[in-house]
């Protein structure tokens, strides 16, 4: 089965730390560049972050840029965001995405082929 499976979410608090992994089963994540995105309650789901087949360039939504860091180890098939210094404002549902370009479009979600079923993440004091 081709999926992806993300893990890593929980309650924090403010100025806290998360890491969030993003493995794939089925399909070599070597192939595709590998987005996150955030949907919270009510707004529509938004780019945190993406980084390019190669590796070689990285994106960041301007809310996560000097907080959040995305890598990846294709040797493991994972994808990863470690994501410090968390606000409130930073709470929501994280899903990865994988789409066979050797680019982002960030913060565009079209054109990816694979979905995670989402982690939850609340940052609340």
């Amino acid at each position: 089965q081709l999926q992806l499976v993300e893990s890593g979410g929980g309650f924090v608090r403010p100025g806290e730390s998360l890491r969030l992994s993003c493995v794939a089963s089925g399909f070599s994540l070597e192939n595709y560049s590998v987005g996150w995105f955030r949907e919270a309650p009510g707004q529509e789901r938004q780019g945190v972050s993406c980084i390019t087949l190669s590796g070689a360039s990285r994106n960041y939504a301007a809310s996560a840029v000097g907080r959040f860091t995305i890598s990846r180890d294709n040797a493991k098939n994972t994808v990863t965001l470690q994501m410090n210094n968390l606000r409130p404002g930073d709470t929501g549902k994280y899903y990865c995405a994988a789409r066979p370009s050797t680019v982002c479009f960030f913060p565009s979600r079209e054109g990816y082929d694979y979905w995670g079923q989402g982690t939850q993440v609340t940052v609340s004091s």
